[in-house]
């Protein structure tokens, strides 16, 4: 197995969504221990109901690839909330994405991201 590795909401929607960077990011995770803060159900529950309102006849499926989310093995952690509110503060990403940033940091772990401002706050 190889490192830990953190994964974002976006990474993670796009494996259950099936969206076109889904292979790369299961490329990238795996052998991995993965590992994303207590706050990425909240967000895959926002990133469905999203997809759900955009597509409605789409709900059934989407309501099914989101409950995969519980299948995958990512230890959701607890962050340190005033730690990662000084890294956003520090880097302009949302307090949300600077959890994720924050603990990578913490695990010494690779960030995971389809996001572009927080992959660039991570290098």
């Amino acid at each position: 197995m190889t490192g830990v590795k953190v994964v974002d909401a976006s990474a993670v929607a796009a494996l259950l969504f099936g969206e076109p960077e889904a292979e790369a990011i299961a490329e990238r995770l795996e052998g991995a221990r993965l590992a994303a803060p207590s706050l990425l159900d909240f967000e895959l529950a926002n990133v469905c109901l999203t997809k759900m309102r955009r597509q409605p006849g789409e709900r059934d499926a989407l309501l099914a690839a989101f409950r995969l989310a519980q299948t995958l093995r990512v230890e959701r952690i607890a962050v340190d909330h005033a730690a990662s509110l000084d890294l956003a503060e520090a880097t302009g990403l949302s307090a949300y994405d600077a959890s994720y940033l924050w603990l990578s940091r913490t695990l010494r772990g690779e960030l995971v991201t389809l996001d572009g401002k927080l992959m660039a706050a991570s290098a």
